[in-house]
């Protein structure tokens, strides 16, 4: 079970939160200050991921950010904020969160968002990413597929992790070229097609996902 720390100063939230998250499969234990959290993280309790509050008293949010990246550089930080400007968003993420949410707050939403951040914590710890039969390892650069290895050039592999890694958000062609072609590529974006093409067709006998164009966009990968 996945153990969730909830910093918010407003007692009613917070325990209205943390019972929420108890519900639905998680153990979220509230703390009311940066101080409290301090001495929930340190005395004993390993957490997997932490939802903040900006606007607390004697240590705000972006402070409590700030240290707890400097000891844990992998926890996921969701900052849970009244505070909608751009410089909060901006400042927030410059000390190292990971996601930001604007009050009032969804609590399904919420959810998703711990979700998404939890599973790519795992994918950044182990490496590997498994959908289904398919298993993809970062650090060798490999596709299994039930099992059997599935070729891929370097750009084909980080292709398909990329889009693996992100389920259902849609990248655009001029997206992923910038990240997987040189700037000095004479290449299209239409390549990216080309690309999408070759994976489609050696991934054909994976049931578990599908890469589905956006018309108009680019690429998305859509679990099943």
């Amino acid at each position: 079970m996945f153990k969730l720390l909830v910093v918010e100063d407003d007692r009613e939230l917070n325990k209205a939160v943390c019972s929420y998250l108890n519900q639905n499969g998680y153990k979220a234990e509230g703390c009311l200050s940066a101080n409290e959290a301090y001495d929930a993280m340190y005395g004993g309790t390993l957490f997997d991921l932490i939802i903040s509050d900006i606007m607390m008293p004697e240590v705000d949010g972006f402070e409590f950010a700030k240290t707890v990246r400097e000891i844990d550089q992998e926890i996921p930080i969701l900052f849970m904020t009244a505070r909608d400007d751009f410089a909060s968003k901006q400042r927030g993420f410059k000390a190292g969160i990971d996601d930001y949410m604007v009050k009032p707050i969804d609590l399904d939403e919420l959810l998703l968002r711990i979700e998404a951040l939890l599973r790519r914590a795992k994918i950044a710890t182990s490496k590997k990413l498994i959908v289904g039969n398919l298993t993809l390892d970062a650090e060798e650069h490999t596709a299994y597929l039930n099992d059997e290895e599935v070729p891929l050039t370097v750009r084909e592999f980080n292709l398909i992790y990329k889009l693996l890694s992100y389920p259902k958000k849609t990248f655009t062609r001029s997206q992923l070229m910038d990240e997987f072609w040189d700037r000095s590529s004479s290449s299209g974006p239409r390549t990216v097609d080309v690309y999408m093409t070759k994976l489609r067709d050696k991934f054909s006998a994976c049931n578990d996902f599908e890469i589905v164009t956006v018309h108009g966009l680019g690429y998305k990968a859509v679990l099943k």
